[in-house]
């Protein structure tokens, strides 16, 4: 699995340069039904291409020097379809330098992270969604009105085992929802059945009682 190699190979970092373009960042999810080519990474520009052969090579000859700094040359658009395809061949550890190109340039949207999440679950690098997470946690706040990549982020956590970073998305559901907000159904189940696995009982119950007050004479408790 080439993506897995070099264990002891952080995923997640901010160098100095990141930290001083980070900004705080409004993670959204993409609008329902309006994901073009790009966003499923299938369409590779010509710069896109030469951006993976060059991270590619470079791994093989030192996977702790990277040449990072020629992402930033990069629109949005090739970026992402340059982290979807590494992302295609399990290349998480490459696929993870582009994330954070262009979670520090323009921000990563909820279907990011979830694509993330879910390529380091199939890889079997479940530590590293707790770094995703955490980044997550620290970058941003979660706005979506639409919840299918909050959706495929939180099964991907839960599938991959991850208590403490389904608690924090939860947590940060509470804290950043509007007083407008309405959770969707059945993420609310999602949600819940993973807590409950976890043990997590009471906020398994608090969810429960939303759900109930949101869906009444439709919501079977969990």
């Amino acid at each position: 699995m080439a993506s897995a190699t070099n264990s002891n190979f952080t995923l997640f970092y901010t160098s100095s340069a990141a930290r001083t373009l980070r900004r705080v960042t409004t993670v959204r999810c993409s609008p329902r039904g309006n994901r073009g080519p790009l966003v499923k990474g299938r369409t590779l520009s010509t710069e896109a291409i030469q951006a993976i052969q060059a991270l590619k090579r470079a791994y093989k000859t030192d996977p702790t020097n990277l040449p990072t700094h020629q992402l930033s040359r990069l629109i949005k658009s090739d970026l992402t379809a340059a982290m979807m395809e590494l992302l295609r061949q399990d290349q998480c550890v490459l696929a993870a330098r582009v994330f954070s190109t262009i979670q520090s340039e323009y921000g990563a949207d909820l279907d990011m992270y979830a694509e993330m999440a879910v390529a380091l679950a199939r890889n079997g690098l479940t530590a590293e969604i707790d770094l995703l997470i955490d980044e997550m946690e620290k970058g941003g706040r979660i706005v979506c009105d639409e919840s299918r990549g909050l959706l495929r982020l939180v099964k991907a956590v839960i599938v991959a085992g991850r208590k403490e970073s389904t608690v924090k998305i939860y947590g940060m559901i509470v804290r950043n929802s509007s007083s407008s907000y309405e959770m969707d159904e059945y993420l609310g189940r999602v949600l819940s059945r993973g807590l409950r696995r976890f043990g997590e009982e009471k906020l398994a119950d608090e969810i429960d009682l939303e759900l109930g007050r949101l869906y009444k004479g439709v919501f079977v408790k969990s």
